[in-house]
């Protein structure tokens, strides 16, 4: 098992930031990790979700929602090929400080066989694309 975990203190309170979150249409417009996420995102429904981690090929999946709890959390698994394999649960979560700001943490639990292969992108390619998004969600946040 692998587990990646980025945190950032974001100067906004978690409505706002959870509408840019699940704003999806306008992710092509700042989001340099996930350039896009499209269909009907509820739980338990597959959606489709494209990756561009920096410097490496970007991918498109199909995960399956696993959880959406409004302001709080989104969560979805994916995997490469069949389960087993390479799985990928990734996690926003947004929690309020109560001071006017929200620490929102991104992470991804990665399990399977194949997870050893894919480390060294994992720490530099996926960790820097999770710091990214998270600068880039911020910025949007704090306007």
């Amino acid at each position: 098992m692998k587990k990646l975990t980025t945190e950032i203190i974001i100067n906004a309170a978690p409505q706002k930031i959870w509408e840019i979150l699940t704003g999806f249409e306008q992710y092509p417009t700042w989001n340099p990790f996930i350039t896009s996420i499209t269909g009907d995102v509820g739980v338990g429904n597959k959606i489709t979700v494209r990756l561009e981690p920096p410097e490496a090929s970007g991918m498109t999946m199909t995960p399956t929602v696993l959880a959406l709890e409004k302001e709080k959390e989104f969560r979805w698994i994916g995997h490469l090929l069949f389960p087993g394999l390479f799985d990928g649960e990734h996690k926003f979560e947004l929690i309020d400080n109560n001071n006017g700001t929200t620490t929102f943490v991104q992470s991804e639990k990665f399990t399977g066989i194949l997870v050893p292969l894919f480390r060294k992108m994992l720490d530099v390619n996926t960790q820097n694309g999770f710091s990214l998004m998270n600068e880039k969600l911020k910025e949007l946040a704090e306007r």
